[in-house]
């Protein structure tokens, strides 16, 4: 069997078969960090993540390279905002991404590339398209000659007379093209800036990707991933920079995850209705969060709302649960082999279908359906009268193999005392208004998570299990 994705140059299905056997060099265009990442740039973290994982898992060795944007617009407007450096506001979100993004589940990237630190490779690349014709300088501006690369508009399928200028290309009088766009930015007053050979400036958007992309994956990559909304302009000028440069095919692939609805519209920062992965996580355990993304294919788009984030809790308690059960069972399971092997050949066929439903364009939502009916056949057997450790090992193996692809552990998260606190107080008010439903629900949901509680005379006591 062969992993297929779905590629956007091809707008197809294609098996997929590396430059380098065994091996996958993968670029996945990172956040500006002018603030905390929202729920939108959370999903091409997990996904793609998840993409590196199930790679690794079956047998290629992941070169994962994903930039961070730190000098932008967005930073320099925020310095200012806030007095203080763009270097200093992109180490503090910088810093606070690690931390969403390791709660969420995610791996650091082989390499995390920042702009300023890659200024060098930049401007000498911007340096070698002036010399081949395909860029010019006009006012302390160089601009990229769009019309010059004929194969422009290839990855969002747009001709490029009915192109529509996307809202990082500026229309200015220093083009000789409206579709030109900007590789260098000539400083303004009280903007940082570098030294070039075009004079004092800052590098454009999309340069960063191309550049960093060749330092440290080479001319020619396996997978080039972000969201949808990079398609156009963005990753559209990547190519151009990148293929106008070498002469080659820039990435043989090209995936991008779906956009996010919130509340059934729009995610979007002029609707006011954009939510930080920083204050989820305050509220709900990250591996919900992380498994709400899976449970949808990412090239879907994808609701979000607290009803829905609450159920995809209670859905994957359940499968925790199962699993949790599995290891208490163990301890009184007997070595039985008369009947093992049906069971394991049950566990065997969910493992292969799992398999194919990861193979099939990195389809999450139909292997957590899988994991599902894993839990459905181990509840099914722990209702067996004599169970076997040989089983019982299997259906634990199974879930923590696939849980790990996915990037999720069985781990209980760890309550503060104050939140333990806030709860028992909930519950003393349940238990006052007589709504014992509720009362019984909290008391549950405290020993999950191996909160003791001792009802005394004196009040409520509690302590970890």
């Amino acid at each position: 069997m062969a992993i297929q994705l779905y590629n956007t140059l091809t707008r197809k299905k294609e098996t997929f078969v590396p430059l380098e056997e065994g091996k996958v060099k993968m670029y996945v265009c990172g956040p500006t960090v002018y603030n905390y990442i929202h729920i939108g740039n959370a999903r091409p973290a997990i996904v793609f993540d998840t993409v590196r994982r199930y790679m690794e898992y079956r047998g290629y060795k992941v070169h994962y390279v994903s930039n961070f944007t730190d000098v932008d617009d967005k930073l320099i407007r925020a310095a200012n905002q806030l007095g203080e450096s763009v270097p200093a506001i992109a180490d503090r979100f910088i810093n606070a991404y690690y931390e969403d993004v390791t709660a969420l589940g995610c791996q650091k990237a082989d390499v995390h590339p920042r702009v300023m630190e890659n200024m060098d490779i930049i401007i000498d690349f911007i340096s070698q398209l002036v010399e081949k014709g395909y860029a010019y300088e006009s006012a302390g501006d160089v601009y990229f000659r769009t019309r010059k690369f004929d194969d422009y508009g290839k990855l969002s399928h747009q001709s490029i007379d009915d192109l529509q200028i996307g809202a990082r290309i500026e229309v200015g009088d220093r083009k000789q093209d409206d579709l030109d766009f900007a590789l260098w930015k000539a400083a303004k007053e009280g903007e940082i800036y570098w030294e070039s050979p075009w004079g004092l400036g800052r590098p454009g958007w999309h340069i960063e990707c191309s550049a960093m992309a060749k330092k440290y994956l080479g001319e020619t990559i396996d997978i080039h991933a972000g969201g949808q909304d990079l398609t156009f302009p963005h990753h559209e000028n990547e190519i151009a920079q990148s293929e106008a440069l070498s002469g080659k095919l820039f990435s043989r692939y090209w995936m991008h995850n779906g956009y996010i609805n919130i509340d059934n519209e729009k995610m979007s920062k002029s609707l006011g209705n954009f939510v930080l992965v920083h204050d989820i996580i305050k509220k709900h355990n990250p591996q919900v969060l992380r498994f709400f993304m899976l449970s949808v294919h990412y090239r879907n788009p994808i609701n979000y709302s607290e009803e829905l984030l609450e159920s995809t809790r209670a859905a994957f308690e359940r499968l925790t649960t199962s699993y949790q059960n599995l290891k208490h069972r163990k301890e009184a399971s007997t070595d039985l082999t008369d009947t093992n092997q049906e069971w394991l050949e049950k566990i065997a066929k969910l493992h292969q279908e799992y398999i194919e439903a990861m193979d099939d364009d990195f389809n999450t939502a139909k292997a957590i359906s899988v994991l599902f009916d894993l839990s459905k056949l181990a509840n099914y057997y722990l209702l067996e009268k004599n169970t076997a450790v040989e089983v019982i090992d299997a259906f634990t193996t199974q879930f923590e193999e696939l849980f790990h692809v996915l990037g999720l552990t069985f781990e209980k998260e760890e309550m503060l005392d104050e939140e333990i606190d806030a709860l028992i107080e909930k519950r003393i008010q349940a238990r006052k208004d007589r709504n014992f439903q509720l009362s019984d629900q909290i008391r549950d949901q405290l020993k999950e998570m191996n909160i003791i509680l001792e009802d005394t005379p004196q009040g409520t006591r509690w302590k970890r299990g």
